[in-house]
């Protein structure tokens, strides 16, 4: 297995299918020299929704209780893998134009 690999585990009762794959995408595209590959992992328990860096729990959407930003996924990845790297508009403070 390549590293950085990037797991996003869903739930595919609650066909969350696309909404894992839309951020998969996102992450693919800010991060595309960084990381090795992201994978999409049909879950086996019902609700769950979890993002992994090599095997490190991210977020999950239990303990969190909803689903992640993906500017603060973004914000957490970047800062274990390309420390220093600025991400644009996904860095600015929503309280300051």
């Amino acid at each position: 297995m390549r590293s950085p690999r990037v797991e996003i585990e869903y739930c595919t009762g609650c066909r969350w299918g696309l909404r894992a794959g839309w951020m998969a995408q996102e992450l693919l595209v800010s991060f595309e020299t960084e990381l090795a590959e992201v994978a999409l992992v049909p879950g086996r328990v019902g609700g769950v929704f979890v993002v992994r860096l090599d095997g490190e729990v991210l977020f999950d959407r239990a303990a969190m209780g909803r689903f992640p930003e993906l500017k603060e996924l973004k914000q957490v990845l970047r800062d274990r893998i390309a420390p220093g790297r600025s991400l644009g508009h996904s860095d600015r403070d929503p309280e300051r134009p």
